[in-house]
C-alpha cells in the first residue's frame, strides 16, 4: 500500500516517509489555477511552481527575467486549484542571491501571499545560510542541484552537467551542506545516472530527478512539455505522455471552420 494513498494533504513528512519506504515521488509543474486542478486531481505528490514559467507562460528565452511578484500571482492561482498535493515555489532569480535577509524576505512573501506550502532555492554550499536561515523561520526548503538555469549564462549551455570529477565531487559536497542546512528534498537536474543514484544513497532526505536517471527518490517533469503543448522541445529525458500542441491546434481550425460555414451555433446552441 503506497504511503499516501489515504492522505489529506501531502506534507515534508509524508515525502520523508515515502524515501524510508521505497516509494516514488512523482513532481510536477503548474502555473495557473485550471492546470493544478487537473494535476492535483491527477493524485500527484507535489506541484512546482517553476520560473520555468518564465519561458512557458510569458515566453522568455530563460528563467531569470520572471520576478517575485509574478511568482508569487502565479503560486496563489496554483494553491486555489490544489487540495492535495504539496505545493513548493521557486525563488526567483535576484530574490535570494544577495544575502541570507533578503532570501528569507522573499521567501516569506512567498509564504504569507501565496498560501504556498515550500521553497526552492538553486545552489549549494553557497546558499547553505540563506536556507538555515529560512528553515529556522519556520518555512520549508527544497534544493536544487546540478543544472540550475539561473546560472545559465555561467554554464553557457544547458547540457549535462557535473561529468567531471571536480564538479562531481562539488556536488557531494553541496548536497550533504544544503540536508544539514536544513533541506527537505532536493531536485537533481541532468547528472549522470551514477552519481545521481549514489548521492540518493548517500544522503536521508529524498531527491527529485529531471533528466538525472531512475536511481533518484522522485521524478520531475515540467507539464507543458509532458503534454506536449511545448512544440519542438525534445530533450532525452522528456517522456512525452500526450501531443496537445496538434490536438489543440485541430480542435482550433475545426471551430473556425464551423463559424466560418455557419454551422455554430447551430439550433440547440443558441436561447
Amino acid at each position: 500500500m503506497s504511503v499516501n494513498r489515504e492522505i489529506k494533504r501531502i506534507t515534508t513528512h509524508i515525502l520523508q516517509e515515502m524515501k524510508n519506504k521505497g516509494e516514488k515521488i512523482a513532481m510536477l509543474t503548474a502555473y495557473d489555477f485550471s492546470m493544478a486542478r487537473v494535476v492535483d486531481e491527477g493524485g500527484i505528490d507535489i506541484i512546482l511552481v517553476g520560473d520555468s514559467a518564465s519561458m512557458v507562460m510569458a515566453g522568455h528565452e530563460t528563467t531569470l527575467p520572471i520576478t517575485l511578484d509574478q511568482m508569487i500571482y502565479h503560486a496563489a492561482s496554483v494553491i486555489r486549484g490544489t487540495t492535495r498535493a504539496l505545493v513548493v515555489v521557486d525563488l526567483p532569480f535576484g530574490s535570494y542571491q544577495g544575502n541570507s535577509k533578503e532570501a528569507l524576505n522573499s521567501a516569506i512573501r512567498i509564504m504569507k501571499e501565496s498560501g504556498a506550502h515550500a521553497v526552492k532555492l538553486e545552489g549549494g554550499i553557497e546558499i547553505a545560510e540563506s536556507i538555515e536561515r529560512i528553515v529556522a523561520a519556520g518555512i520549508p526548503v527544497m534544493g536544487h542541484l546540478g543544472l540550475t538555469p539561473q546560472s545559465i549564462y555561467k554554464f553557457g549551455t544547458y547540457t549535462v552537467r557535473a561529468k567531471e570529477k571536480a564538479e562531481a565531487e562539488k556536488l557531494k559536497t553541496d548536497i550533504k551542506r544544503i540536508q544539514d542546512a536544513g533541506c527537505f528534498s532536493v531536485v537533481l537536474e541532468k547528472i549522470p545516472a551514477e552519481l545521481a543514484k549514489e548521492v540518493t544513497e548517500s544522503v536521508d532526505i529524498p531527491t527529485i530527478g529531471i533528466g538525472a536517471g531512475m536511481h533518484c527518490d522522485g521524478q520531475v517533469l515540467v507539464v507543458n512539455d509532458m503534454l506536449g503543448l511545448t512544440k519542438g522541445f525534445t530533450p532525452r529525458f522528456l517522456r512525452q505522455y500526450l501531443n496537445l500542441f496538434d490536438e489543440i491546434n485541430g480542435a482550433v481550425k475545426s471551430y473556425i471552420k464551423d463559424v466560418k460555414s455557419g454551422d455554430f451555433p447551430n439550433d440547440k446552441e443558441q436561447y
